[in-house]
């Protein structure tokens, strides 16, 4: 009667060892799936990291440093207002999706005209609006940062991953050749050297100063924002 009790309970052991040994296997199944699952979920569902949002408009605000007054004003892409002494062109105006990190930037040309009606260039880049002491525009008198983007965002797609394109061919390197150490020249040599023969009279010409902008490429603005007052567009 022993034996047969110690038989059955040595069966039952073996059956329980089965038992939970299948009910782990399963879990570790289960649990791999998921995490499958849940990689393809975040691949095709998640918009990718490098997907943008282009807009028709972009928002400023403007600092008159004097008077200390901040106004805001848009400016549509391709267009061309005047704040104060400044002439802003908005070229494009990106933001991200909701479901990534926050950032908002603009391409932007600014136009400074001074007294005399002389257009010179001061900036031309990229602004953020997180960070707008990046590329600050460094003006006297006027200061414009990037607000924001507005207008129905058009989604522009991430470009084509890198892994899938054909790795460039580096070709190999030219064997370096030793330097030829140069002659050192005489007095009596360098004193032989031919000297241009000294200019005739007349006008001499000299390149524009940086940021200078022909006449021809002069843009008329759109709209006019404080602080331009009537008197001042009389004498620009």
């Amino acid at each position: 009667m022993s034996e047969s009790s110690d038989y059955l309970r040595a069966i039952m052991t073996v059956t329980n060892r089965a038992t939970r040994r299948a009910s782990r296997k399963c879990c570790m199944a289960a649990r791999a799936g998921l995490i499958v699952l849940a990689g393809v979920v975040c691949l095709n569902g998640a918009p990718a990291s490098a997907d943008k949002l282009k807009h028709p408009v972009a928002v400023f605000s403007g600092l008159d440093k004097i008077t200390g007054r901040i106004i805001t004003f848009e400016v549509a892409i391709n267009e061309t207002v005047q704040f104060g002494s400044l002439q802003i062109t908005e070229r494009v105006c990106y933001s991200r999706p909701l479901t990534e990190a926050p950032q908002t930037d603009t391409f932007v040309e600014v136009e400074n005209i001074d007294a005399n009606n002389d257009y010179k260039r001061i900036f031309s880049g990229w602004m953020f609006a997180g960070s707008p002491s990046l590329h600050a525009l460094d003006h006297p008198v006027y200061d414009i940062w990037l607000l924001r983007c507005k207008g129905t965002g058009e989604l522009i797609p991430e470009a084509a991953s890198t892994q899938s394109q054909t790795p460039e061919v580096v070709p190999p390197l030219e064997p370096v050749k030793p330097a030829v150490p140069k002659p050192k020249r005489t007095p009596a040599a360098a004193a032989d050297v031919q000297r241009p023969p000294p200019l005739a009279g007349g006008p001499i010409e000299v390149a524009p100063p940086p940021g200078f902008v022909p006449p021809s490429e002069q843009r008329t603005p759109t709209r006019r924002f404080y602080p331009t007052t009537p008197a001042q567009d009389g004498q620009q």
